[in-house]
């Protein structure tokens, strides 16, 4: 027996490529009938990051605050990047945007997130783009490795059309 793909996982870093890979994500979702999960991750802050705020934000909540707003921020330029993405299709490709099921933004690390997610809605393929800088297989992304190393689903890489 075939399997069936009912659900994907597509991980996106805002990039250009991602966008170019996200065509191939609803392309496979179309073709599957299935449903097409879009996830962005955002990195923890670093230590130097905390500790940089600590010095400048002495009260507690100015710093929840910011880390807040810093989250908040991140989930506009999603929803605008997808909104620019939806308006960059031509008729008939619009169409196949309605597989999109879900939008959503998780704080934590991107690999850990994008293998936690995908186990969690049930997903069968992971969707991602490779690393806009650098060429070939060298700078396919930390994340890409890593997510490809522990995956227990097919996952498809998307190279960037320009390498």
């Amino acid at each position: 027996m075939l399997p069936e793909v009912k659900d994907i996982l597509f991980a996106t870093d805002l990039s250009k490529n991602s966008d170019n890979a996200l065509r191939h994500a609803l392309t496979m979702a179309r073709a599957n009938g299935a449903k097409l999960h879009v996830l962005h991750v955002t990195e923890p802050l670093s230590q130097d990051a905390v500790v940089t705020l600590q010095m400048f934000m002495q009260d507690d909540e100015s710093r929840k605050k910011a880390i807040r707003d810093r989250h908040e921020s991140v989930k506009q330029m999603l929803k605008q990047n997808q909104k620019e993405f939806l308006n960059s299709l031509s008729g008939k490709d619009k169409e196949a945007y309605s597989a999109v099921g879900s939008v959503e933004l998780v704080d934590g690390h991107p690999a850990e997130m994008i293998l936690q997610r995908a186990a969690e809605l049930d997903c069968q393929l992971i969707v991602m783009a490779t690393h806009e800088q650098g060429t070939g297989h060298t700078f396919i992304g930390t994340v890409t490795k890593r997510v490809l190393r522990r995956s227990s689903i097919p996952t498809l890489i998307v190279p960037n059309p320009s390498d």
